[in-house]
């Protein structure tokens, strides 16, 4: 079942493309959102998880990915709309979702403005606004990519330039040489470079326009109100995440009404891969 795809093209009300993939056939759906930069190809690292739990999984490329339309200046909350959209065309009225990294705003925002729709939410080594302090302390391509969008669009679309070709050429674990231990030991499988590799590469075949329109979307405070979130939220991280600080996760975390926060003590970002199954579970368990 889980190894079954179906791939299509919503037209948005807007005129956009929203490129959607329908992983499984049978059971119910999980809305999964994946990180920056990542698209509706990526899987999890053990393909016969999703068999074990007897579900299916949606997931779309955000704006300027794969094969979605770019939407220029767009912010986060923007895209609950477009997720919304998606859940219509698939006659879904309600869905548990989950958002890893950069999508875990994503799933936030979706929650927030569109609360009718959204069952039960797990953020996954969510990313969350920092303070000055804690950018300067995360990995260098974060840091730099930071210190970029501090300036504006422009310069970070130029840095961000430079780091799509470095990723297509020599994968993330290279880019990434600079990450904590446990993370450079997951980086360093060939199984996990082979599929990330492939989502990075159907990610960012636009350009890196979109991720740059993402990249500023999160910088800076949320364009959402989480204390309007009513669904459940479980919010996991590690505590020695250096792409997503801990303490950043903290802060978000008791933003939103009745949160709560799973540490993974001395994990950090990619590590958390390795918990995928127990999260979705603790994730249906709410639905």
């Amino acid at each position: 079942m889980s190894e079954e795809f179906t791939d299509g093209v919503l037209q948005l009300r807007d005129g956009r493309e929203l490129a959607w993939r329908m992983r499984g056939t049978e059971g119910p759906v999980l809305l999964r959102i994946q990180g920056t930069p990542g698209s509706r190809i990526a899987r999890d690292p053990d393909p016969s998880t999703q068999g074990r739990l007897g579900v299916r999984y949606l997931t779309a490329d955000r704006p300027g990915y794969g094969g979605s339309t770019r939407k220029p200046g767009r912010g986060i909350a923007d895209l609950a709309d477009d997720y919304a959209q998606l859940l219509d065309h698939h006659g879904l009225d309600r869905v548990a979702v989950t958002g890893r990294s950069g999508g875990g705003p994503h799933a936030l925002a979706l929650a927030a403005c569109q609360p009718d729709r959204v069952s039960a939410v797990s953020v996954i080594v969510g990313a969350a606004p920092l303070l000055a302090e804690e950018a300067s302390r995360l990995v260098g391509i974060n840091a730099e990519g930071y210190r970029r969008a501090e300036q504006g669009w422009e310069a970070l679309h130029e840095f961000l330039v430079t780091m799509r070709r470095r990723l297509l050429e020599d994968g993330m674990a290279k880019v990434l040489d600079d990450a904590p231990a446990d993370d450079r030991k997951r980086m360093a499988d060939p199984a996990w470079q082979k599929g990330n590799a492939a989502d990075t590469a159907e990610a960012l075949r636009q350009g890196a326009e979109g991720w740059t329109d993402e990249s500023m979307a999160m910088h800076g405070d949320w364009d959402f109100d989480p204390g309007r979130i009513r669904a459940s939220v479980v919010w996991w991280h590690g505590r020695g995440d250096l792409n997503a600080p801990f303490t950043a996760a903290e802060r978000a975390v008791a933003r939103v009404p009745g949160a709560r926060l799973e540490v993974l003590a001395g994990e950090g970002h990619f590590a958390t891969l390795a918990h995928t199954e127990e999260i979705l579970q603790e994730l249906l368990s709410r639905t």
